[in-house]
């Protein structure tokens, strides 16, 4: 059995795209799937708190010695850990807002990039992860396009961060799918659509013969 954690970080609802394809790939997935585990959050409809003071001052300090406040300023985060370490494979619904993601997915990573939990600092001070052995699926939403080895790649600062934080965590096996060009008219949006569902039913069968 598997345990999927399907992820939405678009603050919107039937408009969004990203939603959209997520939902697919998930119904599609259960159908094929009725066994496997599924744990949903939605960080777009129900943000993840800030870090503040208390917050960093209990994550670099030992629990045991932790004050009521500082229990309370990490027990979000200790909350959604345990639920990311729980699961075999991701599906993160991501919007592309302002050339990155959403502020509420910034905020949900902040919460789950933690030393002693999902990273650890070696003794020569080298950074290990310690979320191995894990898939991603990410689908982003876009207005515009930004393809490698074009100028306009510069201003995709969405997908070199998933790539480089996730894998900081130990994630490396990664796969983006992007529904672009989405407001460069009716034609562009119907086969950019079509492309990214082609691809997901691709992730779905190389998934599922694993």
């Amino acid at each position: 059995m598997t345990h999927l954690l399907h992820v939405d970080a678009s603050p919107r609802g039937d408009r969004s795209v990203s939603r959209a394809l997520t939902k697919a790939f998930m119904t599609s997935w259960e159908d094929l799937h009725p066994h496997d585990l599924v744990t949903y959050r939605d960080i777009g409809r129900d943000p993840v708190p800030l870090i503040d003071e208390r917050w960093i001052a209990a994550a670099f300090s030992d629990p045991a010695q932790h004050t009521p406040e500082q229990t309370a300023a990490i027990q979000v985060s200790n909350e959604l850990i345990d639920e990311f370490l729980a699961a075999d494979c991701y599906i993160f619904g991501v919007p592309m807002y302002n050339f990155s993601s959403p502020a509420g997915f910034k905020a949900y990573l902040d919460q789950i990039v933690r030393v002693g939990r999902t990273f650890s600092v070696e003794a020569d001070g080298s950074y290990r992860g310690l979320a191995t052995g894990k898939k991603l699926l990410v689908i982003t939403a876009r207005s515009g396009s930004y393809p490698p080895e074009t100028a306009a790649h510069a201003y995709d600062l969405q997908v070199p961060y998933l790539h480089l934080i996730f894998g900081f965590m130990g994630i490396t096996d990664i796969t983006v799918i992007h529904a672009d060009n989405l407001a460069a008219g009716d034609e562009a949006r119907r086969q950019s659509l079509a492309q990214a569902k082609t691809t997901l039913q691709a992730v779905m069968t190389e998934w599922s013969a694993r």
